[in-house]
């Protein structure tokens, strides 16, 4: 069975990792979707994202839901009947969801070196310099950290205009520490978040963040 990790980060929030080895006939027999669902798996031209649309379910699944039990709202952000907070996340062969009582956002990236080239796009110049002076490894790895620390904010929130680069700023961490925080200032708000970060296999990072407090209006 290709579930790669659970994590229970604490009594009321859970996370399920899913290892996609399955091909996509044998993972399109073993979910059932709803009609809504069919229509977007049918719609998708790469069958590695049909793969991971499927495995979320499988995920689902795990945690004692099904697709039905399953919706979006017109933004675009999955939910659950019972209102039990859920995000979901998937890259090349990993997948992944996230269960909580708390507002959540989770995110996986794979650790590339391209990242290095896009990095002026979502982190300001002066933490890029700064970050510049570590090594090549750590400096990858940790852009990955802030790119899906800046990705699971945006999942939480979940506004148009929100700029990664001038909207959300993740304090400076180290790689042993796995925990940091981030704050977004946007449209007269500003909201704390504690991000929780960890690699899966060898070059995969897991983000997952947390809502500290409500939005206050910023000064």
């Amino acid at each position: 069975m290709p579930l790669y990790k659970t994590i229970q980060h604490n009594s009321s929030t859970q996370i399920l990792i899913w290892n996609i080895t399955e091909s996509f006939e044998q993972l399109n027999q073993e979910v059932q979707l709803n009609e809504k669902s069919q229509k977007r798996l049918d719609g998708m031209k790469s069958e590695m994202h049909q793969r991971a649309f499927l495995s979320i379910r499988k995920l689902l699944a795990q945690a004692g839901y099904s697709d039905f039990d399953l919706y979006y709202d017109e933004f675009g952000k999955p939910h659950l009947i019972n209102e039990k907070h859920i995000s979901i996340t998937h890259s090349h062969h990993f997948s992944a969801i996230i269960l909580s009582n708390e507002a959540v956002g989770i995110d996986i990236e794979m650790q590339r070196e391209k990242i290095q080239k896009i990095a002026h796009k979502f982190v300001n110049d002066k933490e890029l310099e700064r970050l510049q002076k570590i090594n090549t490894n750590d400096y990858i790895k940790k852009l990955t950290v802030k790119w899906g620390a800046k990705e699971a904010i945006f999942k939480i929130r979940n506004e148009k205009g929100i700029s990664f680069k001038d909207h959300i700023q993740v304090a400076p961490f180290e790689l042993n520490e796995t925990q940091t925080i981030a704050n977004l200032n946007y449209n007269g708000i500003n909201q704390q978040f504690t991000i929780h970060f960890s690699e899966l296999d060898t070059n995969f990072t897991l983000v997952y963040a947390f809502e500290n407090n409500m939005p206050t209006q910023a000064n």
